[in-house]
């Protein structure tokens, strides 16, 4: 059986944590942020997680990282 391709755009855009979970960046954060608060602009640095569903799709994609 051959290997499993990863989907390399997906890999550029997920980190896998040690516990298996998915953490993604905020979305919104290229363009039109000088009307969003201090506080809004310095959340949208953070990455935030995934939920179960989205965590098993990802998964399928990146099988080996």
């Amino acid at each position: 059986m051959p290997k499993i391709k990863t989907h390399k755009a997906t890999v550029k855009r997920y980190k896998k944590t040690g516990a298996g979970k998915l953490l993604r960046r905020k979305a919104g954060q290229d363009h039109f942020n000088s009307r969003e608060s201090g506080k809004i602009k310095r959340n949208k640095r953070r990455d935030i997680p995934g939920n179960d569903t989205f965590t098993k799709t990802i998964n399928k994609l990146m099988p080996y990282n």
